[in-house]
């Protein structure tokens, strides 16, 4: 997913400025600056521990930055009318056990001027077929995809997925990937945490890599997997001679990947050493492997 000429320039809808968060002796955030703008989706990735979590609550004016702001459509978040234009999904959410979908979904609908009606939201996340459930039988991805519809039940202008496909099936995972870029094509926000590392292959205009509470980049996917500086090489052969230094290599019965920040290199040099080699393919690093690469090889 590209960026929109409209995108680029467009005002941020929710800014982190210079953000600092101590909880005791651990810095949880340090200087973050993270802007996210109408018709962008910016994927929000780190190990454990990174700070995602923080940088997500400050956002959202759920925790108070010892140093620096937060802002939603350039006020304060802890606003009444700012949060009203925010949808979100927490990573832990949970209903009253006794209601049925369809009347959570009221229950929440009722706090925007200008909600989804509800069958529409039943229908677009498929719950139709649980409205009457009681809340409190949901399976584990049921909870989940209520989750996310109660994230657009206000039609909102940003909304916030703290790993929102925990728990769902591949089919479910891509029929809510194709709710989410239909929104951001539409000109909506999404700022998104997920460690389904190809979720925010799939998705992201922009990504953020967070560790020890600090940005060390930022870029489309393309510009981080070539910052991360490592392709993969397939071959088959016999064996491998001594490898070019900083290639490192996985082998298994003949078929051999090849980790390399110089692939046409290491091809040249497996020909000039004879190697018979066969099915050679030369790909980019994958997402996960670059923020591995980036953040020390962290999980």
């Amino acid at each position: 997913m590209k960026l929109s000429n409209d995108s680029v320039g467009a005002r941020a809808v929710a800014e982190l400025r210079e953000v600092h968060k101590r909880y005791g002796k651990v810095e949880a955030l340090r200087g973050v600056d993270l802007q996210v703008r109408p018709g962008e989706l910016v994927a929000l990735l780190g190990p454990n521990g990174a700070g995602k979590t923080t940088a997500v609550s400050v956002l959202l004016g759920q925790r108070r930055p010892d140093a620096g702001s937060a802002r939603l459509f350039a006020r304060a978040p802890t606003g009444p009318a700012a949060r009203r234009a925010v949808g979100a999904t927490p990573q832990v959410a949970g209903f009253p056990e006794n209601l049925t979908v369809a009347e959570v979904v009221d229950l929440v609908r009722v706090h925007y001027e200008h909600p989804a009606a509800t069958p529409e939201l039943l229908e677009r996340f498929a719950l139709s077929g649980v409205a009457g459930r009681r809340a409190g039988g949901l399976s584990g991805g049921q909870q989940r995809r209520l989750a996310v519809a109660l994230a657009f039940a206000g039609r909102p202008r940003l909304v916030v997925l703290d790993e929102p496909t925990t728990g769902f099936d591949l089919q479910a995972r891509r029929e809510l990937w194709q709710i989410v870029r239909a929104f951001v094509a539409d000109g909506g926000a999404v700022l998104l945490t997920t460690h389904y590392l190809e979720e925010a292959d799939a998705l992201a205009s922009r990504v953020v890599v967070l560790a020890r509470g600090r940005i060390i980049a930022q870029g489309s996917v393309d510009d981080i997997t070539a910052r991360a500086g490592r392709s993969r090489v397939h071959v088959q052969a016999p064996s491998l001679p001594e490898l070019p230094a900083g290639t490192q290599a996985e082998s298994s019965n003949g078929s051999h990947i090849l980790y390399t920040a110089d692939p046409d290199g290491l091809v040249r040099a497996l020909v000039r050493q004879g190697v018979p080699f066969t099915h050679l393919q030369i790909e980019r690093a994958s997402l996960e492997e670059a923020i591995l690469s980036l953040t020390g090889g962290t999980s």
